[in-house]
């Protein structure tokens, strides 16, 4: 047994009990260190995702700065498309946007289903690089992919669109279609999770950051058979936990939580008491401090934390993260408040 599955965070994924709260946070690697800043300004965004040393030193930037409990390597959900034959970039100010996005059958019928070593092999360089730095200091690292649905929006609306207007059209007009795209995704996805725990990630996490965009009806027409065939596939091939993370999807809860994730990332819009009434008080919860508190008042920021510590020691286990991504103009000095308090907070077992 390696000494990772001792560590901390592997622990309270199991969901053991730890007399101090693990921390990591989502994008915790990116726009608001100024030594990331300082590598962008020479590198674009797809340039230090496709090269792994440059990966894996902005994975690795984070840990030397605040001791996180937890990695997640630097990539980017809409990478693997590339593959598939979509054409991404990530324009400054704007975000992510593809240049030819899916419109009819036959964009969908065209799509390739590339495996992970061919697909994404630089970042499956970058996680065994990173890996073997932070198995050094027992640090777990994430492996993470999108979820078919987050992953379609993309590709049909062309880039983040509020209401997904045109993905439901699509979904609505060619339901045979829409399901070959989302098997085609399921494929991917799962590869892409199976290929970086095997390249070292101790843990993976699929983020559906559009999905609560469904109803309870449509989430279980439109997604709920994609994500089983990810988790069946994933399961199939490796034991490593297996979480999810699905925005403005409280509503969804009820259902999720009966899929067969081994931890659930929670987001800011619901209390971690609410949404493990809602799972049935047996999960691990991750989360879920606002990320918008991070770059406010330190009293309020202290406040909120103290309270999600507290709501964590009723859980299963707790693993304190964000609600959401941090976002670029975050304080680095905030961050090592929370960081902090995270570390000095002990619970009672």
């Amino acid at each position: 047994m390696s000494k990772l599955h001792q560590s901390l965070l592997m622990r309270a994924y199991r969901g053991e009990k730890t007399s101090v709260t693990p921390c990591w946070f989502m994008r915790q690697a990116g726009r608001y260190l100024p030594e990331y800043r300082e590598l962008r300004q020479k590198h674009s965004m797809l340039e230090m995702i496709r090269t792994p040393k440059l990966a894996a030193e902005v994975t690795l930037q984070p840990i030397r700065r605040f001791q996180f409990d937890g990695s997640i390597i630097f990539a980017d959900i809409l990478n693997p498309l590339i593959g598939m034959g979509i054409e991404v970039d990530f324009i400054e100010g704007e975000g992510p946007k593809i240049f030819n996005p899916i419109e009819t059958t036959k964009d969908v019928s065209k799509l390739k289903v590339p495996a992970a070593v061919d697909n994404i092999p630089y970042t499956l360089e970058a996680v065994s690089l990173v890996a073997s730095e932070l198995d050094k200091l027992n640090i777990p690292l994430l492996g993470f992919s999108g979820s078919p649905f987050t992953l379609s929006s993309y590709m049909i609306e062309g880039r983040p669109a509020e209401g997904l207007s045109k993905t439901l059209q699509f979904a609505k007009d060619n339901p045979e279609s829409w399901n070959e795209l989302q098997e085609k995704l399921a494929h991917v996805v799962s590869d892409n999770l199976v290929a970086q725990n095997l390249a070292g990630g101790s843990a993976i996490q699929l983020f559906d950051t559009w999905v609560g965009s469904l109803s309870r009806e449509e989430f279980s027409t439109l997604a709920l058979p994609h994500i089983k065939s990810i988790i069946e596939l994933v399961k199939a091939k490796t034991d490593a936990p297996l979480l999810y993370f699905a925005k403005n999807a409280n509503h969804l809860l009820p259902t999720i939580k009966d899929l067969g994730f081994d931890a659930l990332s929670i987001d800011y819009n619901i209390s971690l008491s609410e949404a493990d009434n809602l799972t049935d008080n047996r999960f691990p919860l991750q989360g879920n401090l606002d990320p918008v508190l991070l770059k406010g008042s330190k009293d309020e920021l202290e406040k909120r934390t103290l309270e999600i510590l507290e709501e964590g020691t009723k859980l299963k286990s707790h693993i304190f993260n964000l609600g959401h991504g941090i976002l670029p103009q975050t304080p680095p000095e905030n961050v090592s408040l929370v960081r902090e308090l995270v570390r000095s907070y002990e619970r009672l077992l």
